[in-house]
């Protein structure tokens, strides 16, 4: 979900770019951009920090997993590679 201090934070400043004579609806302005900023950021299908860091810490213990593996493989392929003892 999208931080809504921050986009509370962006709606302010954006409302207060708009021209002096225009400053007399300024929340309700505030409030328009506020509404357009969440319709068009939950149309990016992006995902939270949280949600990002997880998917992240996977992707690492996946990737040590791999790792171990290969080495793993590597060790077995270098003993198969051995000749017979006798």
């Amino acid at each position: 979900m999208i931080d809504l201090a921050q986009l509370d934070e962006l709606a302010r400043r954006l409302s207060a770019l708009v021209p002096p004579a225009m400053r007399e609806g300024r929340e309700q302005l505030q409030e328009n951009f506020k509404a357009v900023l969440q319709s068009g950021l939950a149309r990016l299908d992006l995902v939270t920090r949280e949600e990002f860091d997880v998917q992240r810490a996977v992707l690492l213990r996946t990737r040590e997993k791999l790792e171990a593996l290969q080495r793993t493989v590597d060790e077995l392929e270098a003993r198969l590679a051995e000749p017979p003892r006798h």
